[in-house]
């Protein structure tokens, strides 16, 4: 596989053509576009990664395949959404956890749009088994969590976002140390990057950097649901 010299800085832009012509014709008329632009770029980005997160935990997984890898696929499910445009609009590249079946495992991730690029970290829309362990060890582990929650470089690139309840979870009270984390649906962070970083050589290096600095918060999710980091 080449080596990754960057998104074409053309990659954003035709993003940007799909948004505007999200249909199945234009699609197949351009697959060769998609190709040049958005996908071989992406699988040689994923190879690239693939040593900088070995040095980051064993048990994280790049697989620069075309399908069933980390690259999401661009077809949208729309079988439950109102939106019934067929096609995404950004790049998605999850890197899932060796025992993770699907996006709501542990797991890093890059997303690459016209309008916003970012890296993520953590858990989203965790089954209910590994929420509750996740409230649980916040709660029997407050100075910890507190610890990794507030690292000083952690705050200074990242943000925790994701959906919380409105009331307290049952089995705990607004006393219990860490409630307003207690009260997260999804425990996970992100970090912005620009547009421009993306088209650089060493965007492997940054962004695996950023991944790096996310380190004590992704160790203390992966103990607390009870796998290897």
């Amino acid at each position: 596989m080449p080596a990754f010299t960057g998104f074409p800085e053309t990659t954003l832009h035709f993003l940007e053509e799909l948004a505007a012509n999200n249909n199945r014709e234009w699609f197949e008329e351009n697959k060769a576009r998609y190709e040049d632009l958005v996908r071989e770029p992406a699988l040689d980005f994923i190879a690239a990664m693939a040593p900088r997160l070995a040095k980051l935990s064993d048990q994280i997984i790049a697989a620069p395949k075309k399908t069933g890898g980390s690259l999401m696929r661009v077809y949208k499910d729309t079988r439950f959404s109102r939106d019934k445009t067929p096609y995404k609009t950004n790049i998605g590249i999850q890197f899932r956890h060796a025992l993770g079946k699907d996006v709501h495992a542990p797991g890093y991730y890059l997303h690459i749009d016209p309008t916003e690029c970012f890296v993520g970290v953590g858990l989203w829309h965790p089954d209910a088994a590994p929420l509750a362990a996740i409230r649980r060890r916040i709660a029997e582990q407050p100075g910890v969590w507190k610890k990794v929650r507030h690292q000083a470089s952690f705050v200074e690139r990242f943000n925790l976002g994701g959906e919380s309840l409105r009331r307290t979870p049952k089995g705990y009270d607004e006393t219990t140390p860490g409630i307003e984390d207690i009260k997260r649906k999804d425990f996970i962070a992100t970090c912005e990057l620009s547009a421009s970083d993306t088209h650089q050589a060493d965007f492997p290096d940054l962004v695996a950097t950023r991944f790096r600095t996310a380190t004590p918060f992704m160790r203390f999710l992966c103990e607390a649901v009870e796998v290897p980091f």
